[in-house]
């Protein structure tokens, strides 16, 4: 006859069973792959940081299945970098520490990515960035970064060559003091005189600010038939707003930082007329680009703005490669050093808002700048005109 066990017996020959389970499970766990994005998600950026974010999870859930079959878990880990290079930095520092993180998709601000990616650097960390457009993120030629739009000496001459192109040979051009905002200006004023064009002044201002009275009256005193603005959409809506206000009558453009549906939000009718450069435009026009809009809005509830599908793009680039590492090691985990490679060899990528091939700093060759503008208070602008950044770089 069989004597029943104790209770305590019993506990102890259960949990070693729980044990035992728990352990065949952890040892038939799939190798896991994250991949992390890097945008502001909170602060008045947040609108385009989320865009971008939300652009990079749609194409990684797509391809979840798709590494799995090959053996691995795809993660996800967004980031929150509040468009603030302090912030930037200490995220970047956690990332690299994180074993299971084999590449960055961001940022959206160049003045973050710029210091970030130093530290990328140091850990050997791919970074595939949908957006930034300063010249130094890639000038400095770090192995670990690339990305996938045209550059400040692109975006800034188009802007130039397009304001001068409507007859208006004068100009005030303000910056919002970011590495990007300061980029772009620098580069949009060596175009504008080069082509004969007067800059009637040239002044800095400061993000987060609710009046600019002051460097508005100083526009109205030059006279300048245009004001060329270096920064962000929260500053430039309400810098189109107040000079509507005022009754200052000057053509505005702006670079890609004005791409946001909140640029509508805020200025209202009065962006009514106004212009800027992106290096991203809506892809909704095409069979491929409508059926990702159609996705997106199915999952996040809102429809994509311009640079969601960049993020979008630059996550599949950063996934293709990293498939590319894993064949070259024989199906197994790549090392980071072996994904880094893998990015920078991208070629001949067709994607479905722009096509990637990178050159020997991490610059697309194949991306291209467009000039867009606002015959009506709504989102997006018409694209008046779509320009190669090759045209720029043979220049």
């Amino acid at each position: 006859m069989k004597r029943a066990l104790s209770p305590l017996v019993s506990l102890l020959v259960a949990i070693t069973l729980l044990a035992g389970g728990v352990s065949a499970v952890a040892q038939t766990a799939l190798p896991v792959i994250k991949i992390a994005s890097v945008t502001p998600l909170s602060g008045s950026q947040a609108a385009m940081g989320e865009t971008i974010k939300d652009g990079i999870e749609l194409a990684l859930n797509e391809r979840v299945e798709e590494f799995k079959a090959l053996g691995f878990d795809l993660q996800f880990a967004p980031q929150d970098d509040q468009a603030d290079p302090k912030v930037g930095v200490s995220i970047a520092q956690r990332l690299i520490e994180d074993k299971d993180i084999l590449a960055i998709v961001g940022h959206w601000n160049s003045g973050v990515a710029i210091p970030s990616s130093e530290v990328y650097n140091q850990g050997n960390l791919a970074m595939v960035s949908p957006a930034n457009t300063a010249v130094a993120v890639t000038d400095r030629a770090l192995p670990v970064v690339n990305r996938i739009c045209a550059r400040d000496d692109a975006q800034g001459p188009a802007g130039a060559d397009y304001l001068f192109s409507l007859g208006l040979t004068s100009v005030f051009i303000l910056q919002d003091k970011t590495a990007y905002g300061q980029g772009v200006a620098d580069e949009f004023q060596k175009r504008y005189i080069a082509l004969g064009g007067q800059v009637l002044g040239y002044e800095g201002i400061t993000a987060g600010e609710a009046d600019y009275s002051a460097v508005e009256e100083m526009i109205r005193a030059s006279g300048a038939q245009a004001v060329y603005f270096g920064g962000i959409y929260p500053e430039g809506a309400l810098l189109i707003k107040q000079l509507k206000e005022k009754g200052i009558e000057v053509t505005f453009l702006g670079p890609d930082g004005m791409d946001s549906a909140e640029l509508v939000n805020i200025a209202g009718e009065a962006v009514v007329g106004t212009y800027y450069t992106s290096t991203a435009a809506d892809v909704s026009g095409t069979e491929k680009g409508a059926a990702f809009a159609a996705a997106f809005k199915a999952r996040f509830g809102h429809n994509p703005e311009g640079y969601a599908a960049y993020g979008y793009d630059a996550l599949n680039v950063t996934l293709d490669a990293i498939k590319r590492a894993i064949d070259a090691n024989g199906g197994a985990l790549p090392t980071r050093e072996q994904v880094v490679t893998a990015v920078r060899a991208t070629s001949g990528y067709e994607g479905l808002a722009t096509n990637v091939t990178f050159n020997e700093i991490g610059d697309n060759t194949e991306a291209t700048v467009y000039v867009l503008g606002f015959s009506e208070a709504a989102y997006p602008p018409a694209v008046i005109k779509a320009i190669p950044v090759a045209e720029y770089l043979k220049k």
